[in-house]
């Protein structure tokens, strides 16, 4: 096989929750793109049609599911459905994520509502999609983190600004890279690999205090666009990254290097 072919996607099949998000709509796409037919999931159909309905508009193959992560039998229900539609499952991307916490302020219930979709929700999503792929004998998980996987707040940023960076993000995106290790760890034997990216802020109407601050800690001098994310999630999701698993790669401008 030559190179750029080991990028191709052709008759996989492709499950993206937070399909209509920031960074879900370029995953969506980039998968769609190298060849993949994409199902994106989320508690928000209508929301979801509407990213679908458009990427079908430039001849990709994607489709809108509903699925709540707080909810094990509605991944069940999404997998099947999946299932049954195409026959097989071959790659997985976690991207979705819920904000409930404003700061470290709120209220601790904001903190177990969080832990439900950003800790329980991945596992079980995890688990079931993983063993799917398991008795088959090949997949690849992408887990979609953050870097503030791996550095801790920078409150500067944000300071005179109305918003903040919650507690619970940095939790659960830090648990998030461990449970890709163990999960790398637990199916890579069965032929699926689980990998993680860590994504530096997007570029989306931010203050320009913030802008600047930011963008002055990244060797690139910007924040992520709207294609930052497209090359890496086909690497990861195709035959080029075949030998890599339990991985974590930063796209962020270079922020956590500096």
């Amino acid at each position: 096989m030559k190179v750029l072919d080991s990028f191709c996607l052709s008759n996989k099949v492709a499950v993206v929750t937070g399909g209509a998000g920031l960074y879900g709509r370029q995953i969506a796409e980039a998968l769609a793109e190298a060849g993949a037919k994409v199902f994106v999931a989320s508690r928000n159909l209508e929301k979801l049609e509407q990213q679908a309905l458009r990427l079908r508009k430039d001849g990709l193959d994607v489709l809108a599911m509903s699925c709540d992560l707080r909810d094990e039998a509605s991944i069940q229900y999404l997998l099947q459905q999946v299932d049954v539609t195409v026959g097989h499952v071959d790659i997985l991307v976690n991207n979705a994520v819920a904000r409930p916490m404003a700061d470290w302020a709120d209220s601790i219930e904001s903190w177990a509502e969080s832990m439900r979709v950003n800790a329980t929700g991945l596992f079980a999503i995890s688990r079931s999609f993983g063993n799917y792929m398991a008795e088959r004998g090949h997949g690849s998980i992408i887990n979609v983190g953050s870097i503030q996987s791996t550095v801790g707040p920078d409150f500067g940023l944000y300071e005179g600004l109305d918003w903040s960076a919650p507690p619970d993000y940095f939790f659960h995106k830090g648990g998030l890279l461990q449970l890709t290790r163990y999960v790398a760890a637990k199916l890579g034997p069965k032929g699926v690999r689980c990998n993680a990216i860590s994504p530096g802020g997007f570029l989306n109407g931010q203050e320009e205090v913030f802008v600047e601050r930011y963008c002055r800690r990244t060797f690139l001098g910007r924040m992520a666009n709207g294609t930052d994310l497209k090359g890496v999630i086909v690497f990861l999701a195709s035959d080029a990254s075949a030998y890599i698993t339990g991985a974590n790669i930063p796209v962020d401008g270079g922020y956590v290097a500096k």
